[in-house]
């Protein structure tokens, strides 16, 4: 065992799939290395304490909405017969309750911290094991999405309940990430979803197959650099997603704002219900004045992203 140990994740994206991934369809999702959640843990004399954006003071003293990471860290503590006398830090750049994996990035984060505390061998299919416990307190019913893309160093095709598996991605073409500056509801949305499916069965099973075969032509776009292909794809995904209920007016104004600006195609990410959105640019010249017109209309945070398969690898290098 070591006086410390450190642990690291990332944000994630889900291109297209979010909601319908749960019904069994395939989801497309990236990894955003740049914004990152890193877990110190260090050594010390009292009892067990965490410094976080959410709460400082004793692990015994965690609020109810962290009682994932609480569960995680308990079953940690059993599993190392851990004394509990140590210091954990929670430095964090992934927004939260925005889709893009907060909950899932710290959970990783902290996996990994113990294990290195430890000096422990710790593999991807473990990992995900262990991550697992947070997200099924946090999301009850997770896909395992926000997990497996949290600590993956490329997009990956996901299907649940099973492996996700690495795709090619190399398009001429950059992703503008927004925030919409309104809290994701991702409980609520997926109850909209339920209701659509039990009220509307028909209209709601279609818009998630067709978002399934969305995906499938996401993930041919994607290899072979067709952007404006893929912009469409991205505006029929949205259409879908509305349909499900899953959108929000903020969502929709934005949306139409990236559009109106030039956006190949845009739509949200996540539960929906407010969180984040993206919108595809043909080169950073055009993404640069989308995040502009973005900010202008009201999102509280953009990123850009580059979708050639040399920028990724760039950023994990970093």
């Amino acid at each position: 065992m070591k006086n410390s140990g450190y642990g690291q994740s990332h944000a994630k994206l889900i291109f297209i799939g979010e909601h319908s991934v749960v019904y069994g369809q395939p989801a497309i999702a990236l990894p955003l290395a740049s914004i990152k959640t890193t877990v110190t843990l260090s050594r010390q004399s009292g009892p067990a304490t965490i410094e976080s954006r959410y709460f400082t003071g004793r692990l015994s003293e965690l609020p109810a909405p962290m009682a994932g990471i609480g569960q995680l860290i308990h079953r940690l503590q059993v599993h190392f017969h851990d004394d509990g006398n140590w210091a954990m830090l929670i430095t964090s750049q992934i927004p939260a309750e925005r889709g893009m994996g907060s909950s899932a990035a710290a959970a990783i984060a902290i996996i990994r911290a113990f294990f290195d505390l430890y000096d422990a061998p710790l593999s991807r299919p473990e990992l995900l094991k262990w991550a697992d416990i947070e997200e099924q307190v946090t999301h009850r019913s997770p896909s395992g999405l926000d997990a497996a893309m949290t600590s993956a160093d490329r997009p990956l095709w996901f299907v649940r309940g099973q492996a996700g598996v690495p795709i090619d991605l190399d398009l001429d073409a950059v992703l503008v990430i927004a925030d919409s500056g309104v809290h994701g509801a991702t409980k609520e949305a997926i109850a909209a979803v339920k209701q659509e499916l039990t009220l509307h069965p028909t209209t709601a099973k279609e818009a998630l197959v067709d978002l399934g075969q969305l995906a499938e032509q996401t993930k041919h776009f994607l290899a072979t650099n067709q952007p404006n292909a893929l912009g469409a794809v991205l505006d029929k995904a949205q259409i879908n997603l509305a349909t499900l209920n899953v959108s929000d007016p903020t969502l929709d104004r934005l949306i139409a704002t990236a559009k109106a600006n030039g956006a190949l195609g845009a739509k949200l990410t996540g539960g929906g219900r407010g969180g984040c959105f993206f919108a595809l640019a043909a080169d950073l010249s055009q993404a640069q004045h989308l995040a502009q017109a973005l900010q202008t209309a009201g999102a509280t945070q953009t990123w850009l992203q580059p979708l050639k398969a040399s920028a990724l690898t760039n950023q994990r290098r970093k």
